[in-house]
């Protein structure tokens, strides 16, 4: 299977030349998926602290232009996230397109960061803690949206799941870009997937670009930069089959974990966030011995 990863600038002037050597490249490399940033049809919204009315409008009025024109990109499935309004709250929610059923929200993101530059908690509710696998053109995908890519027991869950593809569209710095590559490939290994990520890109915003393509032990397959915004690789998801049962997957026994474990281990981690020092009342218990030793 063919995967296409991109960086896309931020600026909404020059996105449409962007998109049109897009379209070429998915064309001329016969991609099969495509992952796009995170939220990528409009300019970055969330670096306001307080919530703008209009702003969140013309977002949503811009994502519902552009993923009419995803058809142009003459694939098979794109993968990413848009703002939406549901019951009188507003998500970000990563979506699968493909023909002929169009777009379908299946997830809303749940990690929300905070901080400057990245006012989500003001921007977005809080989606549930809930990470399931979704069947795209023979591959099975999940999505960990940006922040959520540091849960990783999100990654076990969905080895648990035999997801191919662990997708995470990004809107991340330049200054972290290490740290990213770091979260990708070491969650690419727990996943025992193709880690796959796209990014926005903006020198004057500081937006980092980079989208990568990571193999199931964390190899580097593909990385994009300013001048190859773009990239495709062939992924064989047989080797993502494979890996669920080699090392460290294997040494983790991820399969005998029940998946309801998954929302026990989201809500404590949800709730010790508030706290500069969650203490053991907000985490999972070990065996007694380490119990006991933790309190020294």
């Amino acid at each position: 299977m063919r995967i296409t990863v991109c960086q896309l600038p931020d600026e909404s002037a020059d996105f449409e030349s962007a998109w049109i050597a897009l379209v070429e490249h998915a064309s001329a490399q016969r991609s099969d998926i495509l992952v796009l940033p995170e939220m990528p049809f409009y300019t970055w919204p969330c670096d306001q602290p307080t919530f703008d009315p209009h702003q969140w409008q013309s977002s949503l009025s811009a994502h519902r232009v552009w993923t009419k024109r995803l058809p142009e990109l003459r694939v098979k499935g794109v993968l990413s996230s848009m703002p939406v309004e549901e019951n009188g709250r507003r998500f970000n929610a990563g979506f699968v397109w493909s023909q002929p059923a169009g777009v379908r929200i299946v997830h809303r993101k749940h990690f929300l960061p905070e901080m400057a530059g990245f006012f989500e908690r003001t921007w977005f509710s809080r989606g549930p803690a809930e990470f399931e696998s979704e069947d795209l053109a023979g591959a099975k995908i999940g999505f960990a949206v940006c922040t959520e890519l540091w849960a990783m027991e999100v990654a076990r869950h969905y080895c648990r799941r035999g997801v191919h593809l662990l997708v995470t569209p990004r809107a991340t710095g330049g200054e972290s870009v290490d740290k990213w590559i770091a979260a990708g490939r070491t969650a690419a290994v727990i996943a025992g997937a193709f880690a796959v990520s796209s990014n926005r890109f903006s020198f004057e915003r500081k937006f980092g670009g980079v989208g990568w393509i990571f193999g199931p032990d964390g190899e580097v397959l593909g990385l994009t930069n300013e001048r190859e915004p773009f990239i495709t690789v062939d992924c064989a998801l047989a080797i993502a089959d494979n890996a669920k049962s080699t090392y460290p997957r294997s040494a983790l026994n991820l399969a005998q974990y029940r998946s309801k474990h998954l929302t026990k281990v989201t809500t404590k981690v949800t709730r010790a966030d508030a706290h500069s020092r969650p203490s053991g009342r907000w985490c999972v218990r070990g065996s007694k011995k380490f119990a006991k030793s933790a309190k020294t």
